[in-house]
This record gives structure tokens, C-alpha cells and sequence, in this order.
């Protein structure tokens, strides 16, 4: 009994704070502390719904109010554990709780939901059965309707379709009866009107020719549409025609030339005033012409009536302007094809221009037309072309054909003028037909077949005569400007412009006339060459290439011929030094007036050669025998070996100049050579002529005679070498090709007596050697390289500047 006193008593004593029977640890308050906290938060009141908190705060009133029995056991410490545990747990669930009772509501809620639904939809599929049945019988009516609807809308479309096939039956009668009209007016509206319904319905009955009488109502329309086009065309005909009446009466009642002229300037004017008639109606048959032939054809007769009629307007009248022209012009052949061709030009022009105001489609017969018209221009020059001599006058002629009329206005006006281009191109043709004639008969009489006058092979007095003019001319002029600068020296302000002036007039003459010959001047000329030149100058810009190639190459041959055969008769009447320069001089001109001349100087030759003819005969002859076997019969090898071949040869005009230039500067080189060391030539070809073995002295001669041949050739240099010079000088006037020339003479020279130095060292001792004084050929090539022209010159210049002197003195004077 004592010990279960001693129990509530100990239980008392538990956790007293002090001398407690079982004190915690440190540890273990943590314990209890950290329990009491997670307690705390797992259990927050917060949390708690409202009327939870409130039953939970009734329910601690209620235990609070209740006396708690003091735990004296174990068993009761349990039960208010137990008790303490219900409480709790009944605080947490309490918001579940809470939540069940609201799903259960809500769930009874819903199945009264359900139910009303259900009973709802039962409605629903009673009405919906309703509807159906509803709807599929107004479905049925309305189908129904449609239905007749669209048969409804068929017979009205096939009721429009037959009334629209029957129009085009219908019309005709409509047409027929308008078109034999007597009121129906071609140009209006209502005939345009017609035509296009015969169109419209030609194209019906082509494209249904299924159709019950398509093919007759077809023919009944293309009767209607012949009809209408001889309507039409007996309409523009009568108009073209009237008009062309009154152009002729008119021209017929004035014969003057001025009312001629009036007359064909009116030729437009009066066609013209139809435009307005006609234009509507030519348009229609246009637009018409590019789907149907009938139009196309009706359009085609139009034009051929037209430019009939306009044939007629202009034909005599061209013929007459023609004529007056050719009187005016007579005699002066180039402004008779000049304002010929330029009548014609501009009537083509005009023709060209009314015939596109009348008509807008392209036609190919309008350039046939204005080239029949032009014509009369071909009959009218023609017989004046053909016979004219004069190459000028044919080339003048070519220039205009060419230039003037194809290339200025044919080409820059190519349509209107196709027809006058044709018509020039023939005429050209022509001309350079008879400009090709007459220059090779020029070529042969007045080139190869010339006959010079004593004039003509003059050389070198006419060339010296010009020379002494030009220096007569040149001292006259600086004697004028020494006058000018001693009167204009008392006044210092015209002083300087005068100078300044004479100083440019000076320099500019200088560089004209320093260092040019009268031979280069264009009447110096040789007049072969002369006319050769012209004459292809002329040819260049009249002829085809071809033909020009041609033609050069035989001028070209000639006039070298012609060179050559003057060089022999100045040879004959001067000197073979003066022959040789002029021909140098006049091939030097020749090549360079035929280097600006943009075409090759060369052309084909064909030629057959017999060489083999001569070859194959003998060996026929040889082979008689076999002349009727069968096998290597000699008359079939006759035939195939004998036979001739044909032969090309290239033939270049320059490379012949040349070379026939090239041959006269060496025959220039060998005579300049021989005139200047003759002796010394004459002393190598003698030793020459002596025995290989013959070693002897004076074997060429004494020692005396040939030093007097050296000192004969030295004296000859000295005064003949700047004879040669000043020759050269007075036909080249060119100091490269002096030099050029010279030099090989110069060559020669040193050569021959480096020659005659060997030979004379080979036949004389050393004292017959310095009794002759051979010069060394360095020697003479110095002084030959000394000797100039400036002698002859300087004698002049010193004459002159005496006379300047005189003059000058008198004007002090």
C-alpha cells in the first residue's frame, strides 16, 4: 500500500526541476524541444477552419471547465494520454470531416442533375424525331422545286439558242434588201455595219455546217459579201478615176512651162482632197483584209488601180520635166543626172508619202510601182552615159550615183527610195561599165601608146629652170621682208608684231620649201604617171574592188612601161645619170601615190601550159605500135598524160614597181660608179686579162702612167662626185635616199681601189709605189665623205647676201 502511495508521490517527483528521480539530459530536453516544435508546426491552429477552431475552443472550454484529477497511476497517465491523442486527431481531422460532408451534399446534388438530364434528353430525342421527320419532307419539296427550276432555265436557253441560229438566218433577206438599196452610201456607217454582219454570219454558217441549209444561206451570204466588195470597188475606183480626169483636163487646158509646174505640184493636192472619202473605206478592207482573202484581194486591186492611175497622173508629166531638164542641162552631163535623179528622188519621196496617207498596210508592189515609175530616168540617161568619153565626166557621174543619191538619201531613206536606189544601182552599174572601157582605152592610147614632146623629156633643164625660179622667188621675198623690217624699225611699237610675224612666215616657208625638188612638184609630174595616178584616184571611189584591182595592175604595168621607155629617150638626148634618176624618181612617186589606196594590188592569173603536150606527142609517136591494143593503149596514154594544165599566177603591181625600181638603183650604181673611177675599172679588168704567172714590172704599165690614172680619178672625183650629188639632190631632194643611193657608190669605190692597191703592191716594188701615191681606201672614203654640194651654193647665197647689202645701202641713202 505504501508503495502505491509512494507512486504518485515519485511520479511527482518526476521531472520536479530539482532533485528530480529521473532528470532529463541535455540531450534528451533537446529532444522534447524539438518535438514540441515540430508538433507546433504540424498542428498550427492557423490552419484550422473557422468553425473547427471554434468547436476546438469549445472544447478546451469544456476540458478546462472539467477538473483534471490529479494522475496518481500509470494507467491513468494512459488514459489522459489517450485522451489528450483524441483530442488532437479530432482537431486534425476535423477539416476533412468537414470536406466529406460537402462532397456528400454535392453528390446528391449531382444526381439530381443527372436524373433531370436524363429526362431532358428523352425530350430532346422525341423532338429530334420530330424534326427529322420535318425535314426530310421539305427537303423532298424543295428538291422538287429546283428541279423544275432548272428545266425552267434549259427550255429558256434552247428557246434563246433557236432564236439566236434563226437570226442569222433571218438577216439575209434584211442584207439583200439594204444592199440593193439605191440610198445605201458606201462610206457610212450603216454599209460598215453590213459588212461586218456578213462577216459575223459567213463565219456562223462555216462553223455550223450541220445546220438544215447551212450551205445555202452560206452561198446567199458570199453572194451579199461579192456584192458588197464590187460596190466598194467600183466606189475607189470612180473616185481614183474622176481625180485623175481632172488632173489631166487640167494639164491638157495649160501648155505653159509655169502652169506645168502648178499643175504637178496640184497632182497631190487634188488626190488629196479625196483622203476624206476614201480613207474610211480603205480602212475597213485593212482591217478586213488580214482574216479573209476576198478582202485581200479587193485591197490588192485598190493598190494596182491606184498606182495605175497615179501612173497616168505622172508619167507624161515626169517624161516633159525630164525633157526640159536635158534641154537646160544640155552638154553638162553631171548636172543633168544630178537634178534628173534629184526629180525623181523627190517624186518618189512624195509618191511614197500619199500612197501610206491612203493606205496603211505594207504592200510589196508599192516599191515595183515607184521603180516602173523611175524607169523613164534610166531611158532618159542611158544614151547620154553610154556615150561620154571624158573620164572625168564618168567618174563625176559615178561620185553622184553613189554618194549623192545611194549613200546620202537611198540609205537614210531606204523605203521610200528602194525603187530610185534600184534604178541608180543600174545606172551605176552602166556608168562604171563605160568608165572601165574608156579607161583601158585611155590606158592604151594615153599611157603606153603616149608620144612625148621635146617638153616632156626636158631633164634636167625644166627642173633646173623651176629651181632657179624658186630661188628667184625666195630672194624676192627676203628682200620684201628686209624692207619691211628697215622702214618698220624708226617705229618700236610695230616693231615687235612685224618681226614676230615674219619670223612664223619664214620658218613656215622654210619647212615647205627646204629641201624639196621641182620634181615633186604635180606638174613636173611625168604625164603618164600624171594620168595614171588620176586616173586611178577616179577609179578608187567609182568601181568595185575587183575591178579596180584589176584595172591598177594594168595601169600600174603601163605607166611603168611608159617610165621605162622615157628613160630611154632622155638617155638618148641627156645622160644615162639623168635617165636613170628621173625613172628613180618617177617609180618613187609612183609607189608612194599607190600606198594610200586601201586594196591589194594583186590578183589571179590563169594560164594553161602546153608542156606537156609536146612531151606526150613525141612518146605517142615513139608508140605507134600499141596505138589499137587493149592493154597500155599509146592513144589513151596520150590523152591522160598530154593533157594540158591549168596554171595560177599571183601578179603584184607594187612588188613589180618594185623591183623595176630596185634594178634601175643598181644600173644608177653601177653607171655613177663607172663615171667616177672609168680608169681605174678599166686598169683591174687589164689585169685581169694578164697571165696568173706574169710577176713582171710595168706588166700593167709604167709607174708614171699609172700614177697620171690615179690622179685622173681623184681629179675626176673631186669635181664629178658633187656633179652626181647635186643630180641626185635636184630629182630626189630626199637626203636619206641620196644617202642610200650613194652609199654603194662610195662602197665601190673604196672597194676598187682597195682592189688596185693589192695589185700594185703584187706588180711594183715600194719606189714605183711611192712614185704612184695610190690613196689608201680610208683615204678615199674621207674624202669622198668631204666632198658636198655646198660649193655651187655657197657661190649663190654669197650673191645674194651682196645684193642684200646693195639694196639696203641705197635705202640709207
Amino acid at each position: 500500500m505504501s508503495q502505491t502511495k509512494a507512486i504518485p508521490h515519485n511520479l511527482i517527483r518526476w521531472d520536479q526541476s530539482e532533485d528530480s528521480l529521473a532528470p532529463l539530459t541535455e540531450c534528451q530536453k533537446d529532444c522534447l524541444t524539438n518535438l514540441e516544435v515540430a508538433v507546433s508546426s504540424f498542428f498550427p491552429l492557423s490552419n484550422l477552419q473557422p468553425g473547427a477552431v471554434e468547436d476546438g475552443k469549445k472544447f478546451d472550454e469544456n476540458v478546462s471547465q472539467e477538473t483534471i484529477a490529479p494522475i496518481e497511476r500509470y494507467q491513468e497517465l494512459l488514459q489522459h494520454f489517450l485522451l489528450l491523442e483524441r483530442k488532437y486527431m479530432s482537431m486534425y481531422d476535423l477539416k476533412y470531416s468537414l470536406y466529406l460532408d460537402e462532397l456528400k451534399s454535392r453528390r446528391s446534388e449531382c444526381q439530381d442533375v443527372c436524373s433531370q438530364i436524363e429526362e431532358t434528353l428523352d425530350d430532346f430525342s422525341a423532338l429530334y424525331k420530330q424534326y427529322t421527320e420535318v425535314s426530310s419532307k421539305t427537303t423532298s419539296l424543295y428538291e422538287a422545286s429546283e428541279q423544275l427550276i432548272c428545266d425552267q432555265k434549259q427550255l429558256n436557253a434552247t428557246i434563246d439558242g433557236i432564236t439566236e441560229y434563226v437570226r442569222y438566218f433571218k438577216e439575209i433577206d434584211v442584207i439583200t434588201e439594204k444592199l440593193e438599196a439605191s440610198t445605201l452610201s458606201v462610206n457610212s456607217e450603216m454599209f460598215f455595219t453590213i459588212l461586218d454582219k456578213i462577216d459575223v454570219n459567213i463565219d456562223f454558217m462555216q462553223n455550223n455546217s450541220s445546220f438544215n441549209e447551212s450551205r445555202t444561206y452560206l452561198v446567199r451570204y458570199k453572194h451579199c459579201q461579192s456584192k458588197a466588195i464590187a460596190l466598194i470597188q467600183n466606189y475607189i475606183s470612180n473616185l481614183f478615176f474622176k481625180t485623175t480626169e481632172s488632173i489631166l483636163n487640167l494639164r491638157d487646158s495649160e501648155n505653159s512651162s509655169e502652169n506645168a509646174d502648178a499643175a504637178l505640184a496640184l497632182f497631190y493636192g487634188r488626190f488629196q482632197t479625196i483622203l476624206s472619202k476614201t480613207k474610211p473605206v480603205i480602212r475597213q478592207i485593212e482591217n478586213k483584209s488580214y482574216k479573209r482573202q476576198e478582202y485581200d484581194s479587193l485591197l490588192l486591186e485598190c493598190h494596182q488601180y491606184y498606182w495605175s492611175q497615179r501612173g497616168l497622173v505622172l508619167g507624161t508629166s515626169i517624161q516633159k520635166s525630164l525633157n526640159s531638164i536635158r534641154e537646160k542641162y544640155n552638154g553638162d552631163h553631171c548636172s543633168l543626172v544630178r537634178h534628173s535623179c534629184a526629180l525623181l528622188l523627190h517624186a518618189s519621196i512624195d509618191e511614197h508619202k500619199l500612197f501610206y496617207e491612203f493606205f496603211s498596210k505594207q504592200s510589196n508592189g508599192l516599191t515595183a510601182y515607184l521603180e516602173s515609175l523611175c524607169t523613164s530616168l534610166y531611158d532618159a540617161l542611158r544614151p547620154f552615159i553610154i556615150h561620154i568619153n571624158h573620164l572625168e565626166t564618168l567618174a563625176e557621174i559615178c561620185c553622184i550615183l553613189r554618194i549623192e543619191m545611194l549613200d546620202e538619201h537611198v540609205q537614210n531613206n531606204f523605203e521610200p527610195l528602194e525603187g530610185f536606189g534600184n534604178i541608180c544601182l543600174q545606172l551605176l552599174h552602166d556608168v562604171q561599165e563605160r568608165l572601165v572601157f574608156r579607161a583601158h582605152l585611155y590606158l592604151q592610147s594615153d599611157v603606153l601608146s603616149y608620144n612625148p614632146s621635146s617638153g616632156d623629156l626636158a631633164y634636167p633643164e625644166k627642173l633646173r629652170m623651176m629651181e632657179d625660179i624658186a630661188e628667184s622667188i625666195r630672194e624676192a621675198n627676203r628682200q620684201t621682208r628686209m624692207k619691211k623690217i628697215s622702214v618698220s624699225s624708226t617705229d618700236s611699237s610695230a616693231l615687235e608684231p612685224v618681226s614676230r610675224n615674219h619670223i612664223v612666215i619664214d620658218s613656215i616657208y622654210q619647212k615647205t620649201h627646204m629641201g624639196s625638188s621641182p620634181a615633186d612638184l604635180h606638174a613636173m609630174w611625168y604625164p603618164t604617171v600624171r594620168r595614171t595616178l588620176v586616173c586611178l584616184s577616179r577609179l578608187y571611189r567609182c568601181v568595185d574592188r575587183s575591178v579596180f584591182q584589176s584595172l591598177s595592175q594594168e595601169a600600174i604595168s603601163l605607166c611603168v612601161q611608159s617610165i621605162e621607155n622615157a628613160r630611154q629617150e632622155i638617155e638618148k638626148r641627156a645622160s644615162v645619170l639623168d635617165a636613170e634618176l628621173f625613172q628613180i624618181k618617177h617609180l618613187l612617186i609612183l609607189r608612194e601615190q599607190i600606198a594610200p589606196f586601201q586594196v591589194d594590188f594583186t590578183i589571179k592569173e590563169f594560164s594553161l601550159d602546153f608542156s606537156k603536150v609536146k612531151t606526150a606527142a613525141f612518146g605517142l609517136l615513139e608508140k605507134s605500135s600499141r596505138f589499137f591494143t587493149l592493154s597500155n593503149n599509146a592513144l589513151l596514154q596520150f590523152l591522160l598524160e598530154g593533157a594540158p594544165q591549168m596554171k595560177e599566177q599571183l601578179i603584184d603591181s607594187r612588188k613589180h614597181v618594185d623591183a623595176k625600181l630596185r634594178l634601175t638603183c643598181q644600173r644608177l650604181i653601177q653607171h655613177a660608179t663607172y663615171l667616177l673611177i672609168y680608169p681605174i675599172i678599166k686598169l683591174l679588168e687589164k689585169e685581169k686579162l694578164l697571165d696568173a704567172s706574169s710577176n713582171q714590172e710595168n706588166a700593167l704599165g709604167s709607174a708614171q702612167e699609172i700614177a697620171t690614172t690615179v690622179a685622173d680619178v681623184l681629179r675626176i672625183i673631186k669635181f664629178k662626185c658633187p656633179e652626181i650629188q647635186q643630180s641626185m639632190q635636184l630629182y630626189l631632194a630626199n637626203k636619206e635616199t641620196e644617202f642610200i643611193l650613194f652609199k654603194p657608190v662610195k662602197n665601190n669605190i673604196c672597194a676598187a681601189f682597195t682592189q688596185l692597191h693589192q695589185i700594185l703592191s703584187k706588180y711594183y716594188n715600194d719606189e714605183n709605189l711611192q712614185l704612184i701615191a695610190c690613196p689608201l681606201p680610208e683615204q678615199i672614203s674621207v674624202m669622198l665623205s668631204s666632198t658636198t654640194l655646198m660649193q655651187g651654193k655657197s657661190n649663190r647665197e654669197s650673191q645674194a647676201v651682196l645684193k642684200q647689202s646693195q639694196s639696203l645701202a641705197k635705202q640709207e641713202d
